[in-house]
């Protein structure tokens, strides 16, 4: 009597690339060493110390500054964050315009120019591409004084604009490049339904490219809001009255007025992290996602 065997079918390439991947990084956790972590949490607090300190700072008057100066003492002084808040805050509303204003304008240039570098086929598209990206190997120290010559020359120092536009057209050319390797990883077949259906270019890059490339885009908002907010030298460079001076020139000049209080300028300092810190707070998950699907894409 004969036994009927049933054939055993090989594993696809997926699968077992795929089960060889998770034991491999299985065998890895594994085989982590406690004192790596043990490193990386010096680190984190190594970190973190400087920012609780300034805290601490903060809240001190002349005679704890020089008795206490690195630890936490009472009574709390928080007669420095008024002062410091009306040192600021006029610097304060021009940082946020420049930040909004020049984070937007980054933001949607680059989904077009990205778009048209991904999906379009043009003479000359490659030398071009080519030609912008060689302006991400350029340190922006080296175009300081032809970016403030044509600044001059347009009659734009001393007013927002003078950061603004340098801003938009500094920051768009790492968005397209970000962007560009997205939307071409993006199957062809939905555009030829959507251009089936009737829709535009517009359409298309506003209603199909802009919402599957959210997470990069807010972590390329984060990243244009970071420079924008803590550059310093240039718009010590453009900026000279006192109307249209950003946070981090107010601090400066907070910093020469108050040399010898220290308590009032670290409060101003605080104040000005408090923005950053929740950005980064409520978009930390967003941050995460977008770098891990630009990786992924690119």
């Amino acid at each position: 009597m004969s036994t009927q065997t049933t054939p055993v079918l090989p594993r696809t390439g997926t699968v077992a690339g795929g089960a060889s991947a998770v034991r491999r990084v299985r065998r890895a956790l594994q085989q982590v060493d406690p004192d790596k972590n043990l490193i990386l949490l010096i680190l984190g607090i190594l970190t973190f110390t400087p920012l609780v300190v300034m805290v601490f700072m903060s809240g001190k008057d002349q005679s704890q500054w020089f008795h206490q100066r690195f630890s936490l003492s009472l009574p709390w002084h928080w007669e420095n964050y008024t002062l410091a808040w009306a040192q600021i805050a006029p610097y304060m509303k021009n940082s946020f315009i420049v930040t909004i204003v020049s984070t937007a304008g980054v933001l949607a240039l680059s989904c077009i120019g990205g778009f048209v570098f991904a999906r379009y086929n043009f003479p000359g598209k490659e030398i071009l591409w080519y030609a912008i990206l060689a302006l991400l190997m350029i340190p922006s120290i080296l175009t300081l004084i032809p970016t403030f010559i044509l600044v001059k020359q347009l009659q734009l120092l001393n007013t927002l604009w003078a950061l603004i536009l340098p801003y938009i057209s500094g920051g768009q050319v790492f968005g397209m490049f970000l962007l560009r390797s997205f939307f071409a990883s993006l199957p062809e077949e939905m555009f030829e339904s959507a251009r089936m259906d009737g829709a535009g270019d517009m359409t298309m890059l506003w209603r199909l490219a802009v919402p599957l490339s959210s997470s990069i885009l807010g972590t390329l908002a984060i990243l244009q809001v970071l420079s924008s907010w803590n550059d310093l030298i240039w718009p010590s460079v453009t900026l000279q009255e006192e109307s249209v001076k950003t946070l981090v020139l107010g601090l400066w000049q907070f910093q020469g007025q108050y040399y010898t209080n220290w308590g009032p300028l670290m409060a101003g300092y605080v104040l000005a992290s408090i923005p950053l810190i929740l950005m980064f707070a409520f978009t930390s998950r967003l941050f995460g996602r977008g770098l891990s699907s630009g990786a992924i894409k690119m």
